[in-house]
């Protein structure tokens, strides 16, 4: 194999073989090809995009490119839930517990926030004593014998797809739907469930801002998905307005559990009911989306999904303590409010902005390696279609740094849009792909 002439096919239009493909991600992976070739062939993929066959190579060989997660060992169907990742998002902490309750194995493997987005690993450790990082083997036997586990990434799982990925990062090349795809598709099918439930996000505060690319991205995934022998369904989902109402890290665990009491905003309840409803489908435990639905809500309305929550976060090193006490969770030492300046209408509240003003207050890193604050972020009391009299409080941001604070609010300011009319709210799940 010769590098210069994959990268010269390519860029004339050509069609790589899986060959072809799966050396640049052996030999890329194992340093053989310099990161100048590496860039160059990704920029061909970004610019001529990646034919079907050339995705499932790429999805393949990044797959085997590390160890396999084998659960064959846990009785019944394993499923595992993938958001693409939005703001305020965290269904995890509610889907898993609620399938785990109605006896549909969840084994999850997610990772940290970078950008305007936050990720389940960092809201994680918000939960004095939490264990993030588990060996493959604990991974497997939490599973088993709590029906959940939840971890960090091991840098054994698809290594190949870590090195690929940071260099997308680097080079411009993230945003392709076949890169997305196959990056997104190596790593769970590397981790050993039997079925996906996707969670494509789509608005300003999605990667997958159109409907149109959204729909396309999660029909590739399920189709790789489907290749692979893995029942995959998709639900497309609205992410024009945060998810719920807390946006960081511990007070979105926080939502989540008042979310398993019964307490949970509108918008994040539906959308957890919905999604466990799929993944019962997929495990097997119902024959329908309705059957499916009505398990998710016993379980909520039961506490079921509270007490697997509780197991969950002990069983990981947690206290679980922390489900009747919020004070043991890191707070925050500043805070500020955002007020209405006038009696109005919420005519529009941009996701991306909360997301962005989130992390500037210090709940989300721009580098991974970036320290971030458990206690940061924003809390909304206000959202879209919703009326605010004058001075009454839209949202407050929350952290230990005053300066960060304070700079943030100004932004979550900026991110609402006041009115006289009523708008139309946009519905909440936007398709099913299955």
């Amino acid at each position: 194999m010769n590098m210069y002439n994959i990268i010269q096919k390519k860029r004339d239009g050509g069609a790589l073989t899986e060959e072809e493909i799966r050396y640049f991600v052996s030999a890329y992976t194992s340093g053989e090809i310099p990161d100048y070739q590496a860039a160059a062939l990704l920029m061909t993929f970004f610019f001529n995009g990646l034919l079907e066959d050339e995705i499932y190579a790429m999805t393949w060989a990044m797959r085997d490119s590390g160890e396999q997660v084998d659960l064959s060992s846990i009785e019944g169907t394993k499923v595992d839930k993938h958001s693409t990742g939005g703001v305020g998002d965290k269904t995890t902490f509610i889907v898993a517990p609620l399938a785990a309750a109605c006896g549909t194995p969840v084994a999850k493997m997610s990772g940290r926030g970078l950008g305007f987005t936050g990720g389940t690993i960092d809201k994680m450790e918000s939960i004095p004593g939490m264990r993030t990082s588990l060996e493959i083997s604990e991974f497997v036997d939490l599973i088993r014998r709590n029906s959940m586990a939840i971890t960090g990434q091991t840098g054994h799982v698809a290594p190949a797809d870590k090195k690929i990925y940071a260099l997308r990062d680097a080079t411009a090349t993230v945003d392709n739907l076949g890169l997305i795809a196959s990056s997104v598709m190596s790593k769970k099918l590397s981790s050993g469930s039997d079925a996906f439930v996707l969670d494509v996000k789509c608005g300003n505060g999605a990667f997958m801002e159109t409907a149109a690319d959204a729909k396309a991205l999660g029909r590739l995934m399920v189709d790789i998905g489907r290749a692979a022998g893995k029942k995959t369904v998709a639900l497309v989902t609205d992410m024009e307005q945060p998810l719920g109402y807390a946006v960081g890290n511990t007070i979105e665990v926080i939502e989540a559990i008042e979310t398993l009491k019964g307490r949970g905003a509108e918008d994040i309840t539906e959308l957890s009911l919905e999604l466990c409803a799929y993944m019962l489908l997929a495990g097997g435990k119902a024959s329908s989306r309705e059957e499916g639905r009505a398990a998710a809500e016993a379980a909520l309305r039961s506490g079921a999904g509270l007490e697997k929550f509780r197991d969950f976060v002990r069983s990981q090193g947690g206290d679980p303590g922390i489900v009747d006490d919020y004070s043991m969770f890191p707070a925050a030492m500043f805070s500020e409010e955002i007020k209405a300046e006038r009696s109005a209408c919420i005519t529009g509240l941009t996701a991306r902005e909360i997301g962005i003003a989130s992390r500037e207050a210090g709940a989300g890193r721009l580098a991974k390696d970036d320290e971030i604050d458990l206690a940061a972020g924003i809390m909304l009391k206000k959202k879209t279609g919703e009326w605010a009299n004058k001075g009454e409080t839209l949202a407050v941001v929350c952290g230990n740094n005053e300066y960060k604070v304070k700079n943030a609010a100004v932004r979550v300011r900026d991110a609402f849009s006041m009115g006289n009319k009523t708008p139309s709210i946009r519905k909440l799940v936007r398709a099913v792909i299955d």
